[in-house]
């Protein structure tokens, strides 16, 4: 029980300081009356360019990185950054590729987390897909899509145990699916009469990844206790914010582009020494550490 509140109270100030906040608090400590309208449209941030969209303010950049990089001969050192330019130039979009490369670092971030501080969560692919969903949406608005579908499907999950009607389990996932889409609409039909900024730019790649954890969410709450629902949940929730961390990192994504033979190796390296630990892991220690010092 103290492991779950520990986490929730990680995760509630992960959230409580987004990366924009510093500049928010900035601009309400020292405000300027006589500043103009055009002034204040100039001092307002500007939201950081989102990777998995193909704009302009995505695409140029990183573009203009590649344009920029001088190459050398292709053997034996850069064979994979001839391959990305031959890639674009041919119309592939250059956001997908870096996506691509950043995909083994957060793969290796939540291996490590999970195998050196005893981070649990839903395994590694759906913290993963759960960053991107993030990068997509912004994490306040995957953090509301996230708890509505969780709700939604353990309510109707509930509902059908108590009211005892069996379901098979193909039917079972159609009306859970159902009750979702009721739910993400229902949101987009509040929005404008509540303001929740950023619900529009809400897509269906991101509902689907968050009713894949709410399958998972429900399945271990009817299992096995509601608590330890909760407590993978947030862990995996804690994985996926720093993981997000990662991807939307500028300077992560230029190295990944400008150095992708680098990253690769290193990458593999990092993994298969990860691999070869099998010591306890920070939270076990901090479990056990009346044990061990005795």
């Amino acid at each position: 029980m103290r492991r779950f509140f520990f986490l929730v109270y990680c995760f509630c100030l992960i959230l409580a300081f987004p990366r924009s906040s510093f500049a928010q608090v900035r601009s309400t400590i020292a405000p300027s009356p006589s500043v103009s309208p055009e002034a204040e449209a100039v001092a307002s941030p500007v939201p950081a360019p989102d990777l998995t969209q193909k704009t302009v303010e995505t695409l140029g950049p990183l573009e203009e990185l590649l344009k920029n990089q001088k190459l050398g001969s292709i053997w034996p050192t850069n064979p994979i950054k001839y391959a990305i330019r031959s890639s674009v130039d041919s119309g592939i979009p250059v956001n997908m590729i870096v996506l691509l490369l950043l995909l083994p670092i957060v793969a290796t971030v939540i291996a490590a987390t999970r195998h050196l501080i005893g981070l649990r969560g839903f395994g590694i692919f759906l913290p993963a897909a759960l960053s991107v969903v993030f990068v997509a949406t912004g994490p306040f608005v995957g953090i509301i899509l996230f708890f509505l579908i969780i709700t939604v499907s353990w309510f109707v999950r509930f509902a059908l145990r108590r009211l005892k009607i069996n379901l098979q389990y193909l039917p079972k996932a159609a009306l859970l699916l159902w009750a979702v889409s009721l739910g993400v609409l229902g949101l987009m039909f509040l929005s404008p009469l509540y303001k929740i900024p950023g619900i529009e730019n809400i897509s269906i790649f991101p509902v689907l990844i968050l009713t894949l954890l709410s399958e998972d969410f429900t399945r271990i709450s009817l299992g096995k206790s509601l608590k330890t629902a909760f407590s993978l949940t947030t862990e995996t929730m804690l994985l996926a914010l720093l993981s997000y961390f990662v991807l939307t990192m500028q300077w992560v994504q230029e190295y990944a582009l400008l150095n992708p033979e680098k990253l690769l190796i290193g990458i593999g390296i990092i993994d298969f020494v990860l691999g070869k630990y099998v010591g306890l892991r920070i939270m076990e220690i901090w479990r056990f550490k009346k044990l061990i010092k005795s």
